[in-house]
């Protein structure tokens, strides 16, 4: 039990994938404008990364190992995780067309998100049994949406502050972004995955 809990804080906070590895950041930059999109965002990306990281396992370990046919992972991930995207994207446009229409483009683009498929794949290189797989996944999209949240925050309050004409908009949220990312690689070390 001990080892799942390391696992998901270090997977959390220590290796964090938008703030120490820096993958995710198209929609990081993207959704982060306003906290309750964020919020929605970080629950959609934590549920696709969760049960596709859970269908991908299944799929690597009871079909491409023994058919010896793990050449085609990388594929065969893509396709597990575009046809949950694809999935989710139906599901938010039937019963929630506010958040639809809030999320736009950005709901598309976890299908072609780099946290989405890199966490089944880094499931597969660890060798992580399944009960691993799922707690690293979880932990994986807690911290992604730990990471949209404080940037959403952090936006939304430096919207009333005095920031130079020239930092406005990106160059305020790089400079907010490179300053999390400090934060966080202060706890590095500390959790090894």
């Amino acid at each position: 039990m001990n080892e799942y809990l390391l696992l998901f804080i270090g997977t959390v906070i220590t290796n964090n994938f938008v703030l120490t590895r820096f993958l995710g950041l198209c929609i990081f930059f993207g959704v982060s404008k306003k906290l309750d999109a964020s919020i929605g965002m970080g629950m959609a990306v934590t549920s696709v990364i969760t049960l596709s990281s859970m269908i991908s396992w299944a799929v690597y370990n009871f079909v491409l190992v023994p058919l010896h046919m793990t050449f085609l992972t990388t594929i065969v991930f893509v396709l597990v995780i575009a046809s949950f995207v694809q999935l989710l994207e139906m599901f938010i446009r039937k019963l929630a067309p506010a958040l639809y229409k809030l999320w736009g483009i950005y709901l598309l683009l976890i299908a072609t998100n780099c946290v989405v498929l890199g966490v089944p794949l880094l499931n597969v290189e660890s060798h992580f049994s399944f009960g691993m797989s799922v707690v690293h996944a979880i932990g994986s999209g807690v911290g992604f949406t730990l990471a949209i949240i404080l940037m959403a925050s952090l936006r939304e309050r430096v919207r009333f502050a005095n920031v130079p004409k020239a930092l406005e908009g990106s160059g305020i949220a790089f400079i907010l972004a490179g300053l999390l990312a400090l934060s966080f690689f202060g706890f590095s070390g500390m959790i090894n995955i």
